[in-house]
This record gives C-alpha cells, sequence and structure tokens, in this order.
C-alpha cells in the first residue's frame, strides 16, 4: 500500500514537472512570447477589449487543435499566466482565425 502511494506521488510530481517545462517553452507552436502577448486580453482580471497585433500573429501560426487539448487544463493557464482559459478560446476568433468544431 504504501509502494502504490509513494509511486502515485512520484507520477503526480513528474506531471507537474512535465507541464511546467512545457508551457515554459511555449505549447502548440505558440512560444512562451505568444502566450505573454495574448495575456492582457485573456487576462483574468481587466482584459483589454481586443488582442493586439502580436497575439493574433502568435495564434496565426498556433496549431489551434492542439491548444484545444488544453482547454479543460485551467489550473495551468491561471497558474502560469493568469489566463481565464473562456476569455483565451475566445481569441481566435477575435483574430479572425476560426477555432475548430470540435473544440
Amino acid at each position: 500500500m504504501a509502494k502504490a502511494q509513494t509511486m502515485g506521488a512520484l507520477l503526480t510530481i513528474l506531471v507537474v514537472l512535465a507541464t511546467s517545462a512545457e508551457m515554459a517553452h511555449g505549447i502548440c507552436n505558440l512560444s512562451s512570447n505568444g502566450i505573454r502577448a495574448c495575456q492582457p486580453a485573456a487576462a483574468i482580471r481587466n482584459p483589454t477589449e481586443q488582442p493586439s497585433a502580436a497575439c493574433c500573429a502568435a495564434l496565426a501560426g498556433a496549431d489551434l487543435p492542439c491548444l484545444c487539448r488544453y482547454k479543460n487544463a485551467a489550473g495551468v493557464w491561471v497558474r502560469f499566466y493568469r489566463i481565464d482559459i473562456n476569455r483565451a478560446m475566445g481569441l481566435p476568433g477575435k483574430c479572425g482565425l476560426a477555432m475548430p468544431a470540435n473544440c
């Protein structure tokens, strides 16, 4: 029983570390700089009305279907970037980009 608990704790730590490393370098062809460019428009508090040109350029090069897989990982977005995931998912549309239908 103790061995199973230790393995479960180790797995949890590895997942958190992997997610942290992935987010530090960007995700789904969206660099950390691109995420930061979009942060004001998807901020938890006092978001801007429209995304910046830099944000739209970053989203244009991003793998949007890949980003859809992360929409349920709101805790990661909040912790690293202070982003409201629902606002973030609306940014591609404000940039004239289409999100996948099943997103």
